[in-house]
C-alpha cells in the first residue's frame, strides 16, 4: 500500500484479469442486438489476418498460375468447408473455458502425458516452422527488392539483413504480449489486404488480362488437372481456416473474453442464457472472418489464373516476389511494382506478427500439459509466452536462410496442416459429445453443416493420401 500527498492510503493497482480463468464476478450478459454483437468481434479478424497471407498470396496465387481457373471450385470448398469445425471447437472452448490443446488431451489414447493428437500437433508445428520461415523470407525478399541493402536485390546478404529486421520488428511489436495489441495491429492489416486485393481482382476485366463467365464455368467443373495435385493439397491445407488456425482461434476467444463473460458452469438457467448469447457473438465473429477469407482467397486465385497462367509464370524460389509482381506491372504498368511490394510486405508481415503472437501461446500450453510449467499461474504463463515470442521467430528465420525457397516452405507447412486437420475433426466430434450439453448441440442445421464439413475434409484427405501413393515410384 502507498500513501497520497494528503496522507490517505492509496489503493493498489487492479490486478490484471486472467483470461484463462472463469470467475463468477467476471460474468456479463451478451449483447442482444446485431450492432452490439459487432462491437465484440475481434478473434475472427485476428485469425483472418493470419490466414490471408502465405496461403493466399503465395500458394493460392501459385495454384492459379499453374492450373488456371480449373481449380476455382477447390478454393471455394477450402474456405467454406472448415468453418463449421472451427465453430464447433470454439463452442466447446467457450462452454468449458479451456483452450483446444487442453481439450485434445482428453481424446485418447494417450502417449505419456499427452494425447496422440497433441503429439501430432507438435509434429505438425515443426512442419509449420518451414511455412513461417517462408513467410519471413517472402517479406524479406519484398523488402530487399524495394530497398536493397548490400549486394543487390535478392542477394544472400540483403535477404539476411532484411530477414533479421523483419523478425526483430515482429518481436518488438509483441513485447507486451497483450491480446488488444495483436487485435489492433491485425484488424488494420486485414482491412488493407481486403481492399487492395479485391479491388485489383475487380479491375482485371478492364485490362488485357480480363476474365469472363466461361472461365468461371470451367473453374466450377470439379476437376483436378494433372500435375496440380500436390499444390492443390497444400492449398486445401493452408487456405481458409487451417487446423492450426482453428486451434489458435480458441485461445483468441478466451483472451477476448467470450468464456470469461459466460462465467463458470453453475448449472443455472442464467448461465445457460449467457452462454447462448456469447455463442451467437462467436458465430457472427466466425461468419465475418469467413467472408473476409473467401473474398481474399478468391481474389488471389483469380489474379494468378488471369495474369500469371496465360504467361506461363509460376512463382518459385526467391524469385517468387519478382514473379508475383507481374500481377501489378502487367496490368497497371511498371510503376505498380512499388504498389505490389508495399502490399506484399503488409500482407506477409502481418502474418508473421500473428504467428509470433499465437504460436508461443500454444507451445506454452503444451509445456503446461507436459508439466514443465504451471499453465494456470498467470505470471509464469505470461513470462513463458514472452520468452518464446523472442526465441521462436529467429528459429523460423534461420530455417528460411537455410532453405531459401518460400513457395516450397509454405507448401510443406500446408501439407502438414492438412494432415493435422483430419485429427482435429476426430477431436471435435469426441469433444462435442463429452463436453457440450445437449441443449447447445440441438440445432439440426449446425449439426448437418458439421457432418458435411467433416465428410468433405475426410474425403479430400484420403484422396490426397491415395493419390500421393500412386505417384510414389515403386508403389
Amino acid at each position: 500500500m502507498s500513501t497520497t500527498t494528503d496522507g490517505a492510503t492509496a489503493a493498489p493497482p487492479p490486478a490484471r484479469t486472467d483470461p484463462y480463468a472463469l470467475r463468477a464476478e467476471d460474468a456479463r450478459p451478451a449483447p442482444e442486438t446485431f450492432r452490439g454483437r459487432l462491437r465484440h468481434l475481434g478473434p475472427g479478424l485476428v485469425l483472418s489476418a493470419a490466414v490471408v497471407g502465405s496461403g493466399e498470396l503465395i500458394t493460392t496465387t501459385s495454384l492459379g498460375a499453374k492450373a488456371g481457373f480449373a481449380l476455382l471450385w477447390l478454393v471455394i470448398v477450402s474456405t467454406a468447408v472448415k468453418v463449421w469445425v472451427q465453430m464447433e471447437l470454439a463452442r466447446w472452448t467457450i462452454l468449458n473455458g479451456r483452450p483446444a490443446l487442453d481439450g485434445f488431451r482428453d481424446v485418447g489414447p494417450r502417449i505419456g502425458r499427452l494425447s496422440w493428437i497433441n503429439w501430432l500437433w507438435i509434429g505438425m508445428d515443426f512442419a509449420k516452422m518451414f511455412q513461417r520461415g517462408g513467410i519471413i523470407g517472402g517479406t524479406a525478399a519484398a523488402c530487399s527488392i524495394l530497398l536493397p541493402i548490400h549486394g543487390g536485390a535478392l542477394s544472400t546478404s540483403s535477404l539476411t539483413i532484411w530477414a533479421i529486421i523483419v523478425t526483430g520488428a515482429a518481436i518488438l511489436i509483441l513485447q507486451t504480449g497483450k491480446y488488444p495489441v495483436v487485435e489492433r495491429v491485425e484488424i488494420v492489416g486485414i482491412t488493407l489486404k481486403t481492399i487492395i486485393t479485391f479491388g485489383l481482382a475487380l479491375a482485371l476485366p478492364f485490362t488485357a488480362f480480363g476474365y469472363g463467365p466461361e472461365q468461371f464455368a470451367d473453374g466450377l467443373s470439379f476437376q483436378i488437372p494433372a500435375g496440380t495435385v500436390g499444390i492443390a493439397l497444400a492449398m486445401f491445407g493452408i487456405t481458409g481456416v487451417g487446423a492450426d488456425e482453428m486451434t489458435t482461434y480458441t485461445y483468441w476467444c478466451l483472451e477476448k473474453g467470450y468464456a470469461r463473460w459466460t462465467g463458470p458452469d453453475d448449472g443455472s438457467e442464467q448461465r445457460a442464457r449467457r452462454a447462448e448469447g456469447w455463442l451467437k457473438v462467436m458465430r457472427l465473429d466466425v461468419g465475418v472472418s469467413w467472408v473476409v477469407c473467401t473474398i481474399c482467397t478468391l481474389s488471389f486465385y483469380v489474379i494468378g489464373a488471369s495474369v500469371l497462367h496465360p504467361q506461363g509464370l509460376v512463382p518459385e524460389g526467391n524469385d517468387m516476389i519478382t514473379t508475383l509482381s507481374h500481377i501489378y506491372t502487367d496490368t497497371l504498368g511498371p510503376w505498380a511494382e512499388y504498389l505490389f511490394l508495399g502490399g506484399a510486405i503488409a500482407v506477409l508481415f502481418s502474418v508473421t506478427v500473428a504467428s509470433s503472437a499465437s504460436v508461443p501461446r500454444l507451445w506454452t500450453n503444451t509445456l503446461g500439459l507436459l508439466g514443465v510449467i504451471d499453465w494456470k499461474d498467470m505470471r509464469v504463463r505470461t513470462r513463458t509466452i514472452r520468452i518464446l515470442t523472442c526465441c521462436l521467430p529467429p528459429v523460423w528465420m534461420c530455417i528460411f536462410l537455410w532453405v531459401q525457397s518460400p513457395v516450397l516452405m509454405v507448401q510443406i507447412g500446408g501439407i502438414g496442416g492438412g494432415i493435422f486437420l483430419l485429427a482435429v475433426v476426430v477431436a471435435v466430434w469426441r469433444l462435442r459429445y463429452t463436453g457440450v450439453p445437449p441443449r447447445f448441440r440441438a440445432n439440426p442445421w449446425l449439426t448437418a453443416a458439421l457432418v458435411l464439413s467433416s465428410v468433405a475434409i475426410a474425403f479430400l484427405g484420403v484422396y490426397g493420401v491415395l493419390d500421393t501413393l500412386e505417384l510414389t515410384p515403386g508403389s
